[in-house]
């Protein structure tokens, strides 16, 4: 289905989300457009998180609405979320040590297989077709992020930036249309992170939208389209990475001097 003309592919409205007597998020708002780099920063605990969570049907809001192309998320489970193109993955590395880096990705393709419940039973044709099919994707995934030469290593044997370059492959597996990245560039060296903000660049050229937190803030404001600061559970600014280099509240909340920000 055609998006219509101006349609946001999310839109976050008046969300909140409390743990008792705390307020993680206490109303907030903020669009992402379809084809864009958005990225989310803010100090710790200032609900970043907490709003991939809701985002993605892992915590259920207390108050607001959530919609993709113009459709409500919120209340949907989320295997169902994910269905509709929305794939996240977390700030912890998320991998399955004990199999192949090909095996990691095949199962990020399964969620699209089409061999139902007795083409597994019965072994038949269709799910040897299929199989031989995935295998092809999962290669040509790898090729992509630059893992081609480990695809028969066991994913624990990788070193942690390319194990988190596995859990991409993964997610890109599930041919995301949304992909929600929690720190990407966590734990790695300068060279590593280069590498994974190229790959978030051909993501995105991909047809792919790409929303984002992370804490690194020459990697944010080198890559993103559009930045929202949140603070205390609440957005203190929005707007282009040279916007919100410059706004008062956002440097004394988060940026810190002048020195900082180069």
């Amino acid at each position: 289905m055609a998006r219509a003309a101006g349609t946001l592919t999310l839109a976050v409205r008046d969300l909140a989300v409390r743990f008792g007597g705390v307020a993680a998020l206490a109303g907030v708002s903020f669009d992402v457009h379809p084809g864009t780099i958005t990225s989310v920063i803010g100090p710790n605990g200032a609900g970043k998180t907490t709003a991939f969570n809701a985002i993605t049907g892992y915590l259920a809001p207390t108050r607001g609405r959530i919609e993709y192309d113009g459709s409500p998320l919120t209340g949907l489970r989320p295997s169902a979320i994910a269905a509709r193109g929305i794939v996240r993955t977390f700030q912890r590395t998320s991998v399955f040590p004990a199999l192949t880096v090909a095996d990691n990705v095949m199962i990020g393709l399964h969620l699209r297989g089409v061999a139902g419940l007795v083409d597994v039973t019965l072994r038949r044709r269709r799910l040897a077709a299929e199989e031989s099919r995935l295998a092809r994707e999962a290669d040509g995934i790898l090729d992509f992020v630059g893992l081609g030469r480990r695809r028969g290593e066991r994913a624990s044997e990788l070193p942690y930036g390319e194990q988190r370059l596995v859990e991409l492959a993964v997610a890109l597996g599930a041919r995301p249309r949304l992909l929600l990245l929690d720190e990407p560039g966590a734990g790695m060296t300068t060279a590593e992170k280069t590498t994974v903000t190229d790959l978030i660049y051909r993501i995105r050229d991909q047809a792919t939208t790409v929303l984002l937190v992370e804490h690194d803030m020459r990697m944010v404001m080198s890559i993103s389209d559009a930045v929202i600061v949140l603070n205390h559970g609440r957005v203190i600014a929005a707007g282009t990475p040279a916007a919100i280099q410059a706004h008062p509240d956002v440097i004394r909340a988060y940026l810190g001097s002048a020195g900082d920000r180069a």
